[in-house]
């Protein structure tokens, strides 16, 4: 009976993408209906409306931007609207919706597999709904710890053990999402000095941001019983990505320390520069928390961070950007062609042609979408080029940084970050895949080839 329906004949019509897509689009309707109850406010506060979709579309993608102060703007009641949201935006809508579909007891079927494969960004149905699973009970095991961890230790910090929980219950959900929102209005800036705090978050940070995939693998890795002792192997896409992610957090770390050792950090002790440096590299993955006012930093490490928020977290996870593999892709590609060579390999293994020829179109088309943003801002907003491309790669990285010029930016800056953070969580290839046609397959035809002059 319903299949009938013009509506359902329309949404099989769609592909995976577009599917996806739509649902993401309805998420962020439903989330900014909910943060426009009167109940989400405190008293006598208004929010001008494209306020309050901004921060749904930043909660939703785990941004982190934000133009208004959450502790000052939002009741207790959306706070925890707020991290909702957050949480819905970190596992996926389709992983929440899948969790709800077994709750009730619905199978889950072709239709709704290809939809988890395409919101996760895997390459294959099987075990997609095994995958959702595993991701919502190891996310959730992490998050009780960690509210239980600083929460009891927020107990030296807050009057009462309600704020104290409280505080351990968002500042763990925003940074496992990494979400980046703070209840305070200089994020983590009053525990700059407290190294337990700051070590917590990191952890929670890399677990959001590394990917599900490697945090499934992980947990295999330790508890799985292995028959006969051979040796447990890891897929190469988590060496790739574990190997990118910390390569960048290590030399993020180094430069960030460097290219201000004479300014911000002139004054600062070795272990006050350490914790400092390392928050920003590893804050910058995607998840937008930080220990300082970024604005005290150097233009150059501004520019320096704008690229690592650019390339983002892991696939698969809770961050945005381009991703660490397909960072990692280009730049060994480049390698490899700058030494004369045909096949990509990489930990023993070749790469496929599919999976360059992606990492490429990745990396091309987000730099057309920021620079493109970057040069509509500029024309609009009197802010320099310098902090415009912080605010664009901070929205596309689904980071949340920012040099304090958010709040200021007018209407229709603020819709191109929404779209930037919008395209940033959902990725760039869904987003490409949401304008594929299906066309007939011509792969048997063959042309003449002719040759190019390139460079």
């Amino acid at each position: 009976m319903f299949d009938k329906h013009p509506f359902i004949q329309w949404i099989h019509r769609l592909s995976p993408a577009q599917v996806l897509l739509s649902f993401y689009l309805l998420a962020i309707i439903l989330s900014t209906g909910i943060l426009s109850l009167p109940v989400a406010y405190q008293k006598g506060v208004h929010v001008p409306f494209i306020d309050v979709l901004f921060t749904a579309v930043s909660a939703l993608s785990v941004t982190g931007l934000s133009t208004i102060s959450v502790g000052d703007t939002l009741s207790t009641t959306g706070v925890i609207l707020l991290a909702l949201i957050l949480h819905l935006g970190a596992v996926g809508v389709m992983s929440v919706s899948t969790f709800i579909w077994l709750l009730l007891g619905k199978r889950i079927g072709l239709s709704e597999r290809r939809l988890i494969m395409q919101d996760q960004n895997q390459t294959t149905f099987g075990g997609m709904v095994d995958l959702i699973k595993q991701i919502l009970f190891v996310v959730l095991i992490v998050e009780l710890l960690g509210i239980l961890i600083l929460g009891t230790y927020f107990l030296t910090y807050f009057p009462t053990a309600k704020e104290a929980y409280f505080n351990g219950f968002f500042s763990t959900i925003s940074a496992i999402s990494n979400g980046g929102f703070s209840l305070t209005n200089n994020s983590l800036a009053p525990y700059s000095g407290d190294y337990f705090v700051q070590f917590i978050i990191i952890l929670l940070i890399i677990f959001g941001a590394i990917g599900f995939p490697v945090l499934i693998e992980l947990k295999a890795f330790l508890f799985s019983k292995r028959k006969g002792k051979r040796p447990f192997r890891f897929t190469l896409f988590t060496k790739v990505t574990t190997t990118t992610f910390f390569i960048l957090i290590f030399f993020g770390t180094l430069l960030i320390y460097f290219i201000d050792i004479n300014g911000f950090f002139k004054d600062k002790g070795w272990h006050e520069s350490l914790f400092y440096a390392l928050f920003q590299s590893v804050t910058t993955r995607s998840a937008g928390l930080s220990t300082l006012d970024v604005g005290l930093l150097s233009e150059s490490n501004h520019l320096f961070m704008s690229f690592l928020m650019f390339i983002g977290a892991s696939p698969s996870s809770a961050g945005g950007g381009i991703r660490t593999t397909t960072f990692a892709l280009v730049i060994i590609f480049l390698i490899t062609y700058a030494r004369g060579g045909k096949k990509i390999k990489v930990f023993n293994r070749e790469i496929y042609d599919e999976d360059l020829m992606k990492a490429v179109t990745v990396t091309t088309m987000a730099i057309v979408l920021v620079f493109t943003s970057l040069v509509i801002l500029s024309v609009i907003e009197p802010f320099s080029v310098t902090e415009l491309l912080f605010e664009a790669t901070s929205a596309f990285g689904t980071v949340g940084l920012s040099l304090g010029i958010t709040s200021e930016l007018t209407t229709f800056s603020k819709i191109i970050l929404m779209i930037l953070m919008f395209i940033g969580r959902i990725g760039v290839v869904t987003f490409l895949f949401t304008f594929r046609k299906e066309m007939q397959n011509d792969d048997h035809i063959r042309y003449p080839k002719e040759r190019i002059i390139i460079g």
